[in-house]
């Protein structure tokens, strides 16, 4: 879900990188998490951890096959932009970038990922120019859907009566993804008006970021502009209705997991499960997609529905969803970073013969 976001410059480029922060900002936002975690357990009451395994006793192994067809939905899904977004990819090899990069990203520290992005580009004859362009593309698409998502969950619960904070998070949700949409289409407009709208951007990050380069940030999308305007317009809708797809197979998979683990449908109804997803969905964008702080929500929205008596099965699904949604992709990064690896091989053993074949 974090595909392609560090596709956008934001450094000077002037200072090295030391090995250990990245692994030091995950240690950090993973302690975080858990603490959160724990804080709100202890406010909807003690877990009963006994209970929590049994939970995970109902889980059969055809139950694992069907959370594994809908995460592959989903990382399907979540490739269609970047194939959209680079002419001649392909879906099946978006998929294999997506997944090779996430799987490099999540054990190397940056700009690992983008590196054997682009040497998965050029092995496949696609300029590595449009294909990083496609990359920064898909992830301004993504944030644009992500900031949506309470939108929508706003939405399933409009009818029954939502407080007063979801409204407000919704709407301040919605300016954001609206922001960003109206951003990409202003890149159509011309490569004057990106190099601008860049700049603008850069400076409001560079407020977090004090080593964010502006001028790095006007010349990626004035790029954007003149490379890639004729496939944004021709993707764009696309690629939101290809991640609100991913989206909502995201959503199917936790209601599969909570139902699979034994939370009922008179305890939550889907409306229940995929309404407070959607309203915490822009918590993924922390590091290791929300894990800790977005658990944490969840489970005192739902155990503030359920009652106490779910909290053990809401805690198994919750756990469950977080197996799979996280070590699954992993796992599938993995071969398909194989399958990369050996298809070069093969190709750099067959080239010796091709060259030395004798003209017909």
């Amino acid at each position: 879900m974090t595909t392609g976001e560090t596709a956008v410059p934001v450094g000077t480029g002037t200072s090295k990188p030391s090995w250990w922060k990245p692994w030091a900002k995950r240690l950090a936002v993973l302690v975080v998490g858990l603490v959160a975690l724990r804080v709100v357990v202890q406010m909807v009451g003690s877990v009963d951890w006994p209970r929590v395994a049994q939970a995970f006793g109902r889980l059969a192994w055809w139950m694992v096959g069907i959370l594994l067809l809908a995460l592959l939905l989903r990382q399907v899904l979540n490739a269609v932009p970047l194939a959209l977004y680079v002419p001649g990819l392909g879906l099946s090899r978006s998929l294999q970038n997506d997944l090779s990069a996430g799987l490099v990203g999540t054990g190397a520290p940056p700009p690992a990922d983008m590196v054997l992005r682009v040497a998965m580009f050029r092995s496949w004859g696609v300029d590595p120019v449009v294909g990083m362009t496609g990359v920064t593309l898909n992830m301004l698409t993504f944030y644009s859907v992500r900031f949506l998502a309470p939108v929508l969950g706003i939405g399933l619960i409009a009818v029954q009566g939502a407080e007063r904070r979801q409204w407000v998070v919704a709407g301040l949700s919605g300016a954001l993804s609206a922001a960003i949409l109206v951003g990409l289409l202003l890149l159509l407009r011309g490569e004057g008006l990106a190099a601008w709208l860049g700049r603008s951007a850069g400076r409001l990050v560079r407020r977090l970021r004090r080593d964010t380069d502006p001028e790095k940030w006007a010349q990626a999308l004035a790029r954007i502009s003149t490379t890639s305007a004729e496939t944004l317009r021709a993707g764009l809708l696309r690629a939101v209705v290809a991640l609100l797809g991913m989206l909502l197979a995201d959503g199917l998979l936790l209601v599969l997991a909570l139902r699979f683990l034994g939370v009922g449908a008179e305890a939550l109804s889907v409306i229940d499960i995929l309404s407070g997803f959607l309203l915490a969905y822009p918590l993924t964008l922390m590091p290791l997609f929300g894990f800790g702080v977005l658990d944490a929500a969840l489970l005192a929205a739902w155990v503030t529905i359920a009652g106490t008596a779910q909290e053990p099965a809401v805690v198994a699904g919750l756990v469950v969803w977080r197996a799979v949604t996280i070590l699954g992709p992993l796992a599938m990064g993995l071969i398909a970073l194989v399958l990369w690896r050996r298809s070069q091989h093969r190709g750099a053993a067959a080239t010796p013969l091709e060259e030395t074949a004798p003209s017909p």
